[in-house]
């Protein structure tokens, strides 16, 4: 897959399908690109799909800063390099901060926008500590696997870790973010230190969507709510028994709701 130098930094993403329209993937944290697999191979089969990592994460580069002002200004310098037209930027919770700052300000770039899993607002200051001190173990000694499974627990439902048809599904993707290496602490910080975008909401124009799973203990369903709010002709979609990474949870269901979204935009 390519590489892109963008802000000095060197970013890993997939470019895959064709279509008149192109749709970017923005990932989550502890992951990359690949957790949006199910999306990129239903979706290229009628559009241009982008997915890339964040600096720090997946294949691209790592250096600093993690801040979400500067990985908005990473989207923005990857979708000026490889689009010609607007985009429909489909971000997943800390793609999700990046897609609201980006529609925000740079409105010129974004056609439409899918909010997954996310929030407008700062880290809660009660999940402070329990993240910091997970953060602090994994700075030393890397995602070991105590740490990986509390995490997982925060990545998803309760009731689909529970499934036993989702065993496989379980362990393949608490490795995928075992294989996080200690400079993902840099990311982490600036997930758990961003700053809210509360006032940035009413200068998002654009059509958007706004999906959460119900079991979302992450970024709760009123995170959500807040920002269908917030936004003018925003639409809330819940999925049932899906957590906080419903695009690998209830994949059909996210790929039924995205394509139905593109096709009302096109």
């Amino acid at each position: 897959m390519p590489q892109i130098t963008v802000n000095g930094v060197s970013l890993h993403y997939l470019d895959s399908g064709v279509g008149r329209e192109t749709i970017v993937f923005s990932h989550g944290l502890l992951w990359s690109q690949h957790m949006f697999v199910a999306q990129v191979e239903k979706l290229s089969k009628s559009y241009r799909v982008i997915a890339y990592d964040h600096r720090g994460q997946g294949q691209s580069q790592v250096t600093g800063p993690y801040d979400m002002d500067t990985l908005t200004e990473d989207a923005k310098a990857l979708i000026e390099e490889l689009c010609d037209e607007p985009v429909h930027f489909a971000g997943l919770s800390m793609g999700g901060f990046i897609g609201m700052r980006l529609a925000s300000r740079y409105p010129q770039l974004v056609k439409s926008l899918i909010l997954m899993e996310t929030s407008a607002n700062a880290e809660p200051v009660e999940n402070l500590p329990k993240y910091k001190t997970l953060n602090g173990i994994v700075k030393w000694m890397g995602v070991i696997s105590p740490v990986a499974r509390k995490v997982m627990r925060i990545m998803f439902a309760e009731s689909w870790l529970q499934e036993k048809t989702n065993k496989k599904k379980v362990d393949y993707w608490q490795k995928q973010m075992m294989k996080n290496k200690r400079s993902i602490s840099g990311p982490v910080e600036g997930v758990i230190y961003r700053k809210g975008v509360e006032s940035e909401l009413a200068q998002i124009r654009c059509p958007t969507l706004v999906i959460v799973g119900d079991e979302d203990v992450a970024t709760k369903p009123e995170k959500a709510k807040f920002i269908q709010m917030g936004i003018a002709g925003a639409k809330l979609h819940r999925i049932p028994g899906a957590g906080h990474s419903s695009c690998i949870e209830k994949p059909e269901e996210v790929n039924h709701l995205i394509l139905d979204w593109l096709q009302e935009q096109t």
